[in-house]
């Protein structure tokens, strides 16, 4: 049973704030160190070239309007280092009433869009442990059942099943999306939808190739973006020190 959309704490997001919002809960949990975000940080977040879809080029004054429109829907909040340097975070666990785990989901899902199970148990694994797919299934449709998450795939389809977060600000993109995958699967990196007879232990066990190439392809981008923001730092510290 879905959520009745009166008693949500969230409201839709159009794209850029979706944008912002995804690399806000990345790099809390992929670069801690480094959060809260400053707005250099986010401008390069937002632009990095692995892990998103569709790559931008927003600059400061474009976040810096996404930023504010976030903070009156309640969103995100500014704080301040020292009194000097202004940063941003989510308040995304309240605000969506979620899990560390089910944060990470939502996160891949703003950052990419629409994506197969097997691919965003992959992508979303270098957020938060997801150790197999019937895990990650069922936090799908927990968050499902609170409209936070929606299947577009055809009901009853067992490989390559697609979904995509319910944060869309128009209804019509959403259903654009819908029509993109009614026709019926599509190429899927893991294998066949767990079945709830299926013994996790054993699927643990014999990931196969398909699963072990998929999480390869997550790590070897979550390293991708790593080596891209230690650039983009190294080339502000040069310019800030008249390098």
């Amino acid at each position: 049973m879905t959520e009745p959309a009166a008693d949500r704490t969230w409201v839709p997001l159009d794209s850029r704030e979706r944008r912002v919002l995804g690399v806000l809960v990345e790099k809390a949990k992929t670069t801690p160190e480094y959060y809260p975000l400053t707005m250099a940080a986010l401008v390069t977040g937002c632009n990095q070239k692995s892990n998103r879809d569709p790559v931008t080029n927003y600059d400061a004054d474009d976040v810096e309007d996404f930023l504010q429109s976030l903070r009156k829907k309640g969103a995100v909040v500014m704080v301040e280092a020292g009194g000097r340097v202004v940063r941003w975070k989510h308040t995304l666990y309240e605000w969506l009433k979620v899990s560390k785990v089910e944060l990470a989901i939502i996160a891949e899902l703003l950052l990419r869009g629409p994506q197969t199970e097997g691919d965003l148990r992959a992508r979303a694994s270098r957020m938060e442990p997801l150790p197999d797919l019937q895990t990650l299934q069922t936090h799908l449709e927990a968050l499902a059942s609170r409209g936070l998450v929606v299947y577009l795939s055809p009901p009853g389809q067992k490989r390559g099943v697609v979904v995509t977060h319910n944060l869309y600000h128009r209804p019509d993109d959403l259903e654009r999306e819908k029509l993109k995958y009614a026709s019926g699967p599509v190429e899927d990196d893991e294998p066949v939808r767990a079945s709830a007879s299926s013994s996790a232990s054993a699927r643990v066990a014999t990931p196969g190739l398909a699963e072990e190439v998929a999480r390869l392809k997550a790590e070897l981008e979550s390293l991708r973006a790593t080596v891209e923001n230690l650039s983009n730092e190294v080339t502000a510290l040069k310019t800030a020190l008249g390098a």
